[in-house]
């Protein structure tokens, strides 16, 4: 059985869920060498436990967000990333270099972490990138407003930082503008959907979830209790409930019935989650903290969409949230066209294949020589 090495970004658990999706599907017929840390650490390790037959979840030293008085301190972000880079990278290759070696890996696919693919490249085998952050470099982006356009240049360079070169490149959103030139070799296809996602018929139960970020003030929680309905929140941990905002723990099986089954969801702006409820026709209010470009890209494709609005965590009122729930009616048409039809799993597990069968045509189980594969080359 032939193995394949997968690399994360472990910093809230969208990279995790998108990455799984290829892992239930991957499993059965290959080995998976898998490493994160973090929520996608914690993630994977409850999903693939020890023991499991083909599966193996490693923990590895990454980059998280820095935050200063609750909010996203982006200075410190690039700071810390830096500093990673400068002190922990080189020993993370080495290693990753000696797993390649000693279980004979045939491929590489990472979401968003630097040290495979430098192992990778070091060790020769292909490496596809599939992530939601390529889309800074390689989307057309005229439609923002300027500051976000800013935003998409200055943190696109950092980028780089993580995947220079790969033999694939894919990137995965719910959005999908025109692709800039010279990135015409990339693939793109929508949020990556596990299994629990497309296998479920959405109902509304007259609730709203929320997925909220640890550091979400307290004032937004107030927001969410006062709004009228009944809230079930995950990502804040196991509280005391606040009038008909009930706090959830984590439970994975437990959060895919809530949002199939909620009227709305109020929550953070990530990719993964947006495409997610928009799969299941689920209206969004989503909460971007200005400081985080990425998610107000992401909620400004939302809205353009018209199946659901934003505003900044840091400005939002009981107002605004009231106006949403009571108007939902107006993204049901919108909804409709994107329903059941986000999933981008099937592309990529074929350009997997494709590198897989490429492996055994050669005759060996792993592609060797000088000659770096060109990102287009299919």
């Amino acid at each position: 059985m032939a193995t394949i090495a997968i690399s994360l970004c472990g910093e809230g658990r969208g990279h995790a869920t998108r990455i799984c999706s290829l892992i239930e599907r991957l499993e059965r017929i290959y080995e998976i060498r898998v490493y994160s840390y973090d929520d996608g650490y914690k993630f994977l390790k409850d999903k693939f436990p020890e023991g499991h037959p083909t599966v193996t979840v490693s923990r590895i030293p990454g980059i998280t967000f820095q935050y200063s008085g609750g909010r996203l301190d982006v200075i410190r972000t690039i700071k810390n990333g830096l500093e990673y880079q400068a002190s922990e990278v080189g020993n993370l290759v080495d290693q990753l270099i000696n797993e390649l070696e000693t279980y004979n890996v045939s491929l590489a696919i990472t979401d968003f972490e630097p040290g495979l693919p430098r192992a990778a490249a070091r060790y020769r085998i292909p490496l596809i990138s599939v992530d939601h952050q390529h889309f800074l470099l390689a989307y057309e982006l005229d439609a923002l407003p300027q500051v976000l356009q800013w935003h998409a240049w200055f943190i696109g360079n950092a980028v780089w930082m993580y995947v220079s070169e790969a033999s694939e490149t894919i990137v995965s959103a719910f959005f999908k503008p025109k692709l800039r030139s010279g990135w015409e070799h990339v693939v793109q296809v929508g949020p990556l959907l596990r299994h629990e996602i497309t296998s479920k018929v959405p109902r509304d139960d007259g609730y709203v979830l929320s997925y909220l970020r640890r550091h979400t003030p307290f004032s937004m929680i107030e927001i969410l209790a006062d709004c009228g309905l009944p809230v079930k929140v995950y990502g804040l941990g196991e509280r005391e409930s606040l009038g008909q905002l009930s706090f959830q723990p984590i439970d994975e099986h437990q959060f895919v019935e809530d949002l199939a089954n909620c009227r709305a969801v109020i929550s953070a702006a990530g990719n993964q989650l947006i495409g997610e409820a928009l799969h299941l026709g689920k209206p969004m209010f989503v909460l971007p903290e200005r400081a985080h470009g990425e998610q107000s890209t992401n909620s400004f494709f939302l809205r353009e969409m018209a199946c659901g609005d934003f505003e900044y965590l840091e400005n939002v009122t009981l107002d605004q949230v009231k106006s949403f729930l009571g108007n939902l009616d107006q993204y049901r048409i919108p909804l409709g066209k994107v329903v059941g039809q986000m999933d981008g799993t099937e592309t990529v597990l074929e350009i997997i294949q494709r590198w897989m069968n490429r492996q055994e045509d050669s005759g060996s189980t792993k592609v060797r020589g000088t000659k770096k594969i060109k990102p287009n080359a299919l």
